[in-house]
């Protein structure tokens, strides 16, 4: 049996007893960085494949990643897409290739279904992943959404893009409305908080996490040079979204999720630049 073999028979076995519980993983401290379990959004990655985007968390020198729907699979795969439609040899094969590279998957999103038995099918991705949370927009549908994360103790994030300008209905972009639509729900129901979006729609970083303070689910962190424009990601420090002070907040607060690195810039090569951004939760773990 080769070695490739032998990580596919055993994700295969992980597989098919992850599918006998409904209960969702949570995040083990072997995993984070700084007291955080700090990783890549593959989308960080998204000129790559998910494999790809695995490999590179890796080197980034983190231990997380949270997946998004399409990308495909693999350079040798690039017609297979990656997402909850995937069948178990795939998730298999993806599953092998995390371990090999030492990586967990803990979220998965920004994802949306258009009914309930596609929804099931992300819950049913998700507990055969053991991820911790799934991330959408969809807060029309959180009647259901609420509904399939107690049967299967899997988190939902609700996320913020940046203000539409020319869309009204767009509301998700304020963390005052997030925290209206989620507050009065299931402690499983609550926000992926994405501070370079709220810097864009005028909204200083800090001020969104402490209004959404215990129904933080996850986070897409950036920092951005400016507030109220749209600009390109910099590494964590160098910008005026005040990172360590976001994270003293989300300590303070006792948030146990996930944060997962969404660099938008320098596409085709920001593995350097993630990486720096990893340094910074290493330096934030020695601060007294």
């Amino acid at each position: 049996m080769t070695k490739t073999h032998l990580f596919c028979s055993l994700a295969l076995g992980a597989l098919a007893l992850s599918t006998t519980t409904a209960s969702a993983a949570t995040i083990p401290d072997n995993v984070k960085i700084g007291g955080f379990a700090i990783g890549c959004q593959a989308w960080t990655f998204n000129r790559f494949s998910a494999f790809e985007a695995v490999e590179k968390t890796a080197l980034s020198g983190a231990k997380v990643i949270e997946f998004f729907p399409g990308q495909k699979l693999s350079k040798e795969r690039p017609d297979v897409k990656w997402d909850h439609h995937a069948s178990d040899e795939v998730i298999a094969q993806v599953q092998a290739h995390l371990a090999k590279h030492g990586v967990r998957a803990v979220n998965y999103g920004v994802v949306g279904a258009k009914d309930e038995a596609e929804w099931r099918k992300v819950f049913e991705f998700g507990r055969k992943l053991g991820l911790y949370a799934v991330t959408t927009e969809a807060v029309n549908q959180l009647d259901l959404l609420e509904k399939l994360a107690k049967e299967f103790d899997i988190r939902v994030a609700i996320h913020n893009h940046p203000r539409r300008a020319n869309d009204a209905n767009y509301k998700v972009w304020d963390p005052a409305y997030v925290l209206s639509v989620v507050k009065d729900r299931d402690s499983r129901i609550g926000a992926c908080a994405d501070p370079g979006h709220w810097a864009t729609s005028g909204i200083t970083p800090l001020d969104g996490i402490k209004l959404l303070r215990g129904r933080i689910v996850s986070v897409h962190l950036k920092d951005r040079p400016e507030i109220g424009k749209q600009t390109a990601d910099v590494p964590f420090g160098a910008g005026v979204s005040n990172v360590k002070g976001l994270l003293d907040e989300l300590k303070q607060q006792g948030f146990a999720g996930n944060i997962s690195i969404e660099y938008e810039t320098k596409w085709d090569n920001n593995l350097p630049d993630v990486a720096q951004c990893i340094g910074f939760f290493r330096g934030y773990g020695t601060c007294p």
